[in-house]
């Protein structure tokens, strides 16, 4: 049997990019708990933590779940080009912070962020290399139940979420991959994000993130 010397052996060096994962959906479809199990789960991302002038809920917790801060300072992030984007949502501004999402890329680490439909618009225009991943629920009858079990709206504020929803949805063409978040079954919807990841590591050409 011929032998097969280590120098003609094929070896390949494929290049290894960081992944910079866009989550996005209508307020009510899991997107914080979703984000949370991941977490729990163990998977290597960098989560950025969105900055919010919006006030803290019962259960969250700042610098965890969002930085909370003032209009003045969240207006001086911006003064600063501190921010990746920011828009303001249901009268609240929200907006990502560049800083850490530069740190992870010059990790080599990947990285997920939160953000709504207007801000996935505007980092897909800044880094469209990004993979944009939409959580939805099955239904709209399903997204209402959510947010009425919420009890975190009042009726104008709930039909208001239900309306913009409805044209978040819309905005699918926008996003590369749809994830479905079934209620009582977020380890599903977490095994199909986990999956996507794996397939865009598998990609011949990768994607290559530079901010």
């Amino acid at each position: 049997m011929k032998k097969v010397s280590h120098e003609s052996q094929a070896s390949f060096h494929l290049p290894r990019r960081s992944l910079l994962i866009v989550l996005s959906g209508p307020s009510g479809t899991g997107k914080d708990a979703v984000l949370s199990r991941m977490k729990e789960s163990g998977h290597s991302l960098e989560h950025i933590v969105t900055v919010t002038t919006r006030p803290k809920r019962a259960r969250e917790r700042d610098n965890i779940d969002y930085h909370f801060v003032s209009t003045e300072k969240f207006q001086e992030m911006v003064k600063k080009n501190e921010l990746l984007e920011w828009a303001n949502v249901y009268s609240h501004w929200y907006g990502v912070p560049k800083q850490p999402i530069k740190q992870a890329l010059d990790k080599g680490q990947d990285i997920i962020v939160k953000v709504d439909t207007q801000g996935a618009a505007t980092i897909k225009k800044i880094l469209p290399q990004s993979v944009f991943i939409f959580l939805t629920p099955p239904s709209m009858e399903d997204l209402t139940l959510r947010l009425k079990q919420r009890h975190t709206e009042s009726p104008f504020d709930l039909a208001l979420r239900l309306k913009t929803a409805e044209e978040e949805i819309k905005q699918l063409p926008l996003f590369d991959y749809v994830v479905i978040n079934k209620q009582g079954d977020i380890d599903r919807a977490i095994s199909d994000i986990k999956s996507i990841i794996t397939a865009e590591k598998c990609r011949i050409t990768p994607r290559e993130i530079v901010l």
